[in-house]
């Protein structure tokens, strides 16, 4: 398979894409992507993919692990795009607006506590520790595939991942703890 797709096969890369848009969708989301622009990763992944087929080493097993380092590269610039982009735009002059309650609406619904203080935890992680998390818990990379998916050592994938459970642990009692504090209506029961 490998050879193939570094000689070009369309057939074998769309073999790759099917056997693997949805582990690199899924880590899109998890990663922090709206799930509508996690398509867009999917794409340019696979397109950046086509475009550095020749640099696939020749051995090894499954392309998972290449796929998701291209995505985790992928949404590094999405990230670094949309920071400039807020930049840019806290750069113009203000206007006034009206507040949206809406998303604080949904936030203090009680079934969404739990993932709100999950994704706000997650999101809090340094991006070094969430990658590594994201690749082992959420696609389930073992050590090894996320080392090769990060061009890290295998010792720096067991550290970051041992912190990121440590702290994200932590973040999410204290993101439980804060959305709980917020006060009650008159008589009104969470």
């Amino acid at each position: 398979m490998r050879s193939r797709i570094r000689a070009g096969d369309t057939e074998a890369f769309g073999e790759l894409f099917d056997g693997h848009a949805d582990a690199v969708r899924r880590h899109a989301v998890w990663s922090g992507s709206d799930p509508v622009l996690a398509d867009d990763v999917v794409s340019l992944t696979f397109l950046e993919a086509w475009r550095i087929r020749e640099s696939l080493r020749p051995d090894g097993d499954t392309l998972r692990p290449w796929l998701l380092g291209i995505a985790t590269n992928v949404l590094r610039n999405r990230r670094r795009a949309a920071r400039r982009h807020r930049e840019a735009l806290r750069r113009l002059p203000t206007r006034d607006e009206v507040p949206d309650f809406a998303d604080e609406v949904v936030g203090r619904m009680h079934d969404a506590d739990q993932v709100a203080a999950a994704v706000a935890a997650l999101r809090a992680l340094r991006r070094a520790d969430r990658e590594v998390f994201l690749l082992c818990v959420w696609s389930q990379l073992d050590y090894v595939a996320a080392a090769e998916a990060l061009s890290v050592p295998v010792g720096t994938v067991r550290s970051r991942l041992s912190r990121a459970r440590s702290r994200l642990r932590a973040l999410a009692e204290q993101e439980m703890a804060r959305t709980r504090k917020i006060p009650v209506e008159q008589g009104e029961h969470r």
